[in-house]
């Protein structure tokens, strides 16, 4: 799928409301990001470093996607374009990491194998994302019978989620639900499916997304309730240990230096 086709409209189609607000609030709490250097990995149009950095954090940014990066910029300067696969600092330059929406997109080991290595000693990645039970009872299911099958294949479940990131050499990991209530009008639901504003909209066959379209459009309720079940996992770095000789491991990060690689 490509977030090109979406960008321009991304932020209009997902606005930021209250359980929006929520799940940002938990993940600064669990994370202890206020104050922190934070790299959010996969920042999109960056409204979670922006906020982020609102709020008093020194905040980076990396998104692969050029025009969500281009609209990342205009919220904060220092977004680069990168994989979160690959990224393009020193090792241990970060206090903090954050994925907020974004590791259904990833592959996962080497993303999460990454963020380890550019967080500091004692540092944290903070995640946020969909618990599989999210989508049964998705508002969208009923026009679209294929949407479950496809979430649940990139999302994964919390204990293999907790298992992955121990893998990648996390300690300490804390999975946390999130359970929220949210309604949505009949409008608005239209404009978002209409613009593809999530991604399995995009892997949908034409015909099956033509289809559930026109059958919303004839038999959608003026307000739809539905249920966010979210989960937030902080996993940490393990903190340094002197070496009997008293000299710093190489994972420190020197005041003043830059944090991109060389």
């Amino acid at each position: 799928m490509s977030f090109s086709l979406v960008a321009a409209t991304y932020d209009e189609l997902r606005p930021t409301d209250e359980n929006w607000w929520e799940v940002f609030d938990l993940l600064v709490e669990e994370g202890d990001l206020l104050g922190r250097r934070v790299l959010d990995i996969g920042c999109g149009t960056g409204r979670v470093a922006a906020a982020l950095a609102e709020r008093g954090a020194r905040v980076w940014g990396v998104e692969p996607e050029p025009r969500m990066a281009e609209l990342a910029r205009k919220r904060l300067s220092t977004v680069k374009i990168a994989p979160a696969e690959q990224l393009p600092f020193k090792d241990g330059w970060f206090d903090r990491a954050v994925m907020v929406l974004v590791i259904h997109l990833l592959d996962r080991p080497k993303a999460f194998a990454e963020a380890l290595r550019v967080l500091a000693p004692g540092g944290r990645l903070a995640i946020a994302t969909f618990d599989p039970l999210h989508f049964e009872r998705y508002w969208l299911n009923r026009f679209y019978p294929s949407l479950e099958a496809l979430d649940r294949s990139r999302f994964p479940e919390p204990p293999a989620l907790q298992h992955e990131l121990e893998e990648a050499g996390f300690g300490s990991v804390r999975m946390l639900p999130l359970s929220q209530q949210a309604v949505i009008g009949r409008e608005e639901a239209l404009a978002r499916v209409r613009g593809r504003f999530i991604s399995p909209l995009q892997l949908l066959d034409e015909e099956e997304y033509q289809h559930g379209l026109k059958r919303m459009e004839e038999e959608l309720p003026e307000e739809n309730h539905y249920t966010l079940e979210w989960v937030l996992a902080v996993g940490s770095q393990a903190p340094f240990t002197a070496q009997p000789s008293g000299r710093a491991g190489k994972r420190g990060r020197p005041r003043g230096q830059s944090p991109h690689g060389l």
